[in-house]
């Protein structure tokens, strides 16, 4: 009999398509963002008093924020920077896969069309023994699920 287990949060892989693969822009310490949210509009009835009809008109998808430790030389920060500087938007489709114990996709998140809203670098601190942390938001259409 086979036992399952929920899958654990920490063994994912990021890509950006569109961008030279190279190991270190594949590697965070940590995604979040991957929530929609259903907006909505009251409507109140003329005559009924006790409640209003809450009615959906669209979704809403949260900046997607990745952070790892800071790096030089990647390919993926040239693309936001590139951004930055020229505020010429380029946008890519980014993938985000959930991984097994074999290092086989178990889910995976198509984020379309995301570009880079902003980049940071965290604090500098002499009294704290901390890794340089960079962080990047992107900005994105919508998002499908893969299994």
């Amino acid at each position: 009999m086979e036992i399952f287990y929920p899958p654990v949060g920490f063994h994912f892989k990021v890509e950006f398509q569109d961008l030279d693969k190279e190991d270190i822009d594949v590697r965070f310490q940590s995604i979040n963002g991957l929530t929609v949210d259903m907006q909505t509009q009251s409507v109140k009835e003329g005559g009924e008093h006790r409640f209003e009809h809450v009615l959906p008109i669209r979704t809403k998808y949260t900046n997607l924020t990745l952070k790892r430790g800071l790096t030089k030389n990647s390919k993926l920060i040239e693309w936001c920077t590139d951004a930055f500087k020229t505020l010429l938007i380029y946008p890519k489709d980014v993938l985000v896969y959930l991984l097994n114990e074999e290092h086989e996709p178990l889910m995976t998140w198509n984020i379309v069309q995301a570009w880079p809203k902003k980049w940071s670098v965290s604090d500098f601190n002499a009294e704290k023994g901390g890794l340089v942390i960079e962080t990047l938001e992107l900005e994105y259409q919508y998002f499908t699920i893969e299994q």
